[in-house]
């Protein structure tokens, strides 16, 4: 990285701005290989993101405000302090009580709010979904999933009563209540969106298939024609 920062034009223009978007990118493909279950694909995608931080940490000692070892040494010091269950006396039974743990730590670490770690870039969906969870952790939960789905229906209602300016919001709050009862059945709500995605995806790709077979544009047919491919499509 020392010789690359030197000798070549594009790599010794990089910022940590320039390089945010890249590194973005580099792991929404990691994400697909990983759906791909595409072992050799994670591997190398492994390797993009192992140079985003090499990079990364280039750019911090060149300023003299971290490096490499500096990184490296605060991840283990993070590590062991917030596992007292291997490096101190603490017990835990379960994973949700070395979840809980863990956001207790961070609080008396300093972080001023449960929410903080939660970055305001993510994607909506997961920043719901993570944002429900931590406050599971202090305790800020329902007390059983049936509680949470007569939430649903409360909410769908608020929706469908709705006038035209408050239907926006309502439906935030029916997708945000969907996302919470995802959590209490063990389901990621962004996984499970995407697998719909990729269900929708290859059942219309069907049909633009069957379309070019029958040498003609998709819009050429019928909403019914459609359909009927539709509904094959969901049996291959």
């Amino acid at each position: 990285m020392d010789e690359l920062r030197e000798k070549c034009p594009w790599d010794s223009k990089q910022t940590f701005e320039t390089l945010r978007h890249l590194t973005i990118e580099e792991t929404y493909e990691l994400s697909e290989a990983i759906i791909k279950k595409d072992l050799n694909e994670i591997k190398n995608e492994l390797g993009d993101l192992i140079l985003h931080i090499v990079f990364y940490a280039k750019l911090g000692s060149e300023t003299g405000a971290f490096d490499i070892t500096g990184i490296l040494n605060g991840i283990c010091e993070k590590l062991i302090t917030r596992h007292p269950h291997i490096y101190g006396d603490t017990v835990v039974k379960t994973d949700e009580d070395v979840k809980q743990n863990w956001e207790q730590i961070k609080l008396k670490e300093g972080n001023k709010s449960v929410l903080a770690g939660v970055p305001n870039s993510l994607p909506s969906l997961v920043k719901a979904s993570r944002m429900q969870d931590k406050a599971a952790q202090v305790g800020f939960d329902w007390q059983n999933k049936e509680q949470v789905w007569e939430k649903i229906e409360e909410e769908l209602s608020e929706f469908k009563n709705a006038d035209n300016k408050e239907k926006e919001a309502e439906f935030g709050d029916l997708i945000f209540s969907l996302v919470n009862y995802a959590r209490w059945l063990k389901i990621n709500p962004d996984d499970a969106l995407e697998q719909t995605n990729q269900k929708f995806k290859k059942r219309f790709e069907t049909i633009e298939n069957t379309a070019k077979e029958k040498g003609i544009q998709i819009n050429e047919l019928t909403l019914e024609e459609m359909e009927e491919i539709w509904q094959k499509a969901k049996n291959l």
